[in-house]
């Protein structure tokens, strides 16, 4: 008889009862469990946990004397519960969603768990900023007094001084406030990379504070551990070390994934040994041959490679046994326009080889994903818009795994209330009066009409117009933003934001933008931002919507870790990055930079180390199909490496024509 282990179908088999183990054992083992992409790392929390809880109605109850039920128990008579940490608000809802309600278990973010941590703590949390901020004041004179002739530069008198006035705010600020779902401003709100620094000091510096923690929590378990925050994984791992018995850390995640540079550059060797390490090797997600693929990337021995290979390797499911991998090379010398459409000609290539209408260009039955925001605006379309907005706010028009990105503030009104009113009627037809009716509704438009008859008769009339003036605006092909606002802000048909009426009404010409590398004043940007946001075509202002809200055919390589699709399409073009971190034409054979070189002989991570990871996580979001799309300084050089490559097969390397 075939051992559960060694049926290639049952390879992962027993791993949920090996964390059972750990978590309800006398004393705890802590874990770290490698899950590598597709390997079901969710399934296998959530089934562990419901053997931890009791699981849901209707599954099988365990044996009384059981130690999962005995360990149950045990949590409820002391008013604990299991805390489960996610990467992402969508994970959390995931799991929440999986394992159902339990009183025995906590699911939130890491800075939701940072702040429940923390929250109240007032005159601890003011002597952890003033803390903090006393060391950035220490650095900056620092700085200052070794300058030439010791004569601090204004940069440094400026920086000195805001950090006194922001140690004589911090001083007088009584009550700390934190919303992980909006921002908040003024004194005492407190932003989300704040609130997990104050909770690494805390930890770090209040022993009753890590008692609180031992006394709610004995069980943390962190979903993508390797792209957790190094300082507050380092204070929870040092928590641990204090006193093992009573707090215990399970953690979960694959460090070929690791893209954000917060976490830890090689966590598995960060690990102590006494620590169990189960593993996940099946890929329950992709096709064998793209399973293959993603080993082979991983298994490579490049110029420049500093971390280690040393992986536990994946396995496709039996019945995937197929797939398919192909690569496209193409010179980067190549204008925008004319990437672009050589990149339609890849699609149709992938098209025309699967015989899925799921390839056709610009169907959403393919992801393609592009290594930088502003590439994918370019191939959306909605360029113009996203650059303007990048000049209001760059921070919010820039989509991130945890999905809290929605847009300057400043612009709500017409990425919400102006584009409901538009879906109204964005087919072209007469607008629905019910429709139109329970858009102002929504936004309380209708609830406070004026009371005398003559008055409310008046401005629902205005209203009315407005709207007809809006449809007339909003499906013109060619409208430009500034005509379908036009009729909004004359009839007050919504409440705008102030900056947005003041920036409508100022008719001056735009301040030209500055020269590369030149500063710009605050008041110029926004000025330009203002301006060029007006004149941008309406309708790419729904495309950046969609686009911010995920629903887009297009992503960044970032933004899609934990997702998966069936068929993807990798967009790699260093030229237009705008960025040295990530280099994919040296993966394919071009010599390194000095700042590569310098790095590989100190040992440090290099931009190949960053890349091949960003290759890895791209490439495992395919389920059935994987096209890769080069554009190389060198694309002859580029192709004769790629062909020579253990990473593909015969007839898998293409050339883009010209």
């Amino acid at each position: 008889m075939v051992a559960v282990k060694d049926d290639p179908k049952e390879r992962d088999a027993g791993v949920v009862d090996e964390i059972v183990g750990y978590i309800s054992s006398a004393p705890p083992r802590s874990f770290f469990l490698f899950a590598g992409a597709g390997s079901g790392k969710t399934r296998t929390l959530v089934a562990a946990l419901r053997k931890l809880t009791g699981g849901m109605q209707g599954e099988p109850t365990q044996a009384e004397g059981a130690p999962a039920v005995r360990f149950a128990r045990e949590l409820r008579a002391r008013a604990q519960t299991i805390r489960i940490i996610t990467y992402t608000k969508n994970a959390a809802l995931v799991v929440t969603g999986r394992l159902g309600t339990s009183d025995l278990t906590h699911i939130a973010t890491i800075h939701s768990f940072c702040w429940d941590l923390i929250a109240g703590f007032d005159n601890d949390i003011r002597e952890a900023l003033l803390a903090m901020n006393a060391d950035a004041l220490q650095k900056a004179r620092d700085a200052a007094a070794g300058r030439r002739n010791g004569v601090p530069t204004d940069k440094d008198r400026e920086k000195i001084g805001e950090l006194e006035a922001k140690a004589t705010a911090l001083a007088a600020t009584t009550q700390f406030t934190y919303s992980p779902d909006r921002k908040r401003h003024g004194d005492g709100a407190l932003n989300h990379s704040q609130v997990l620094a104050l909770a690494t000091w805390l930890l770090t510096h209040k022993p009753t504070l890590r008692r609180i923690l031992r006394d709610q929590h004995p069980v943390i378990l962190i979903d993508e551990s390797q792209d957790t925050m190094k300082g507050v994984l380092d204070a929870l791992l040092e928590v641990v070390a204090e006193d093992p018995p009573r707090l215990m850390l399970g953690l979960f995640g694959d460090h070929r994934q690791r893209i954000y540079l917060d976490g830890h550059a090689d966590l598995p060797n960060m690990v102590p040994e006494a620590w169990a390490t189960p593993k996940l090797e099946m890929n329950h997600r992709s096709q064998r041959r793209i399973v293959d693929f993603i080993n082979e990337v991983w298994d490579s021995e490049l110029e420049g490679r500093t971390q280690s290979s040393k992986v536990v390797h994946q396995h496709p499911r039996e019945e995937k046994s197929a797939g398919m991998v192909r690569i496209f090379i193409g010179n980067a010398s190549a204008s925008a326009a004319e990437k672009l459409r050589r990149e339609a000609h890849c699609e149709s290539a992938m098209r025309a080889t699967t015989g899925l209408a799921d390839w056709e260009p610009g169907n959403p039955g393919h992801k393609v994903l592009a290594l930088e925001h502003s590439l994918v605006a370019r191939r959306g379309d909605f360029l113009e818009v996203f650059e303007a907005l990048s000049l209001l706010d760059p921070d919010s028009v820039r989509p991130d795994a945890n999905g809290e990105v929605s847009g300057p503030a400043a612009v709500q009104m017409l990425l919400w209330e102006a584009m409901e009113l538009a879906d109204c009627f964005k087919d072209g037809g007469a607008p629905s009066d019910f429709a139109v009716t329970e858009v102002l509704h929504r936004y309380d438009r209708l609830d406070q009409l004026p009371e005398d008859s003559e008055a409310r008769i008046q401005l629902l009339n205005a209203y009315q117009r407005a709207v007809e003036d809006f449809a007339i605006a909003c499906v013109k092909p060619a409208a430009t933003v500034r005509e379908v606002l036009a009729p909004v802000l004359k009839a007050g048909l919504f409440e705008p934001d102030k900056r947005l009426v003041t920036a409508f009404n100022d008719k001056n010409p735009p301040p030209p933008a500055p020269k590369p590398k030149q500063p710009e004043a605050l008041e110029d940007r926004l000025a330009r931002g203002w301006h060029g946001l007006f004149e941008s075509p309406w309708i790419q202002l729904r495309r950046f919507k969609t686009y911010l809200s995920g629903k887009s055919h297009l992503a960044t390589h970032q933004v899609v870790k934990g997702l998966e699709f069936d068929h993807v399409m990798v967009v790699m073009d260093d030229e237009d990055a705008a960025g040295s971190l990530f280099a994919y034409d040296r993966l394919f054979g071009a010599p390194l930079g000095d700042s590569d070189v310098k790095n590989v002989k100190e040992g440090k991570e290099t931009s190949i180390d960053r890349t091949l990871r960003l290759l890895y996580v791209t490439s495992s979001r395919a389920k059935e199909t994987l096209a890769l799309v080069l554009w190389a300084k060198d694309a002859a050089q580029a192709l004769a490496y790629a062909q020579k490559s253990k990473w593909f097969k015969s007839g898998e390397v293409m050339t883009i024509p010209e």
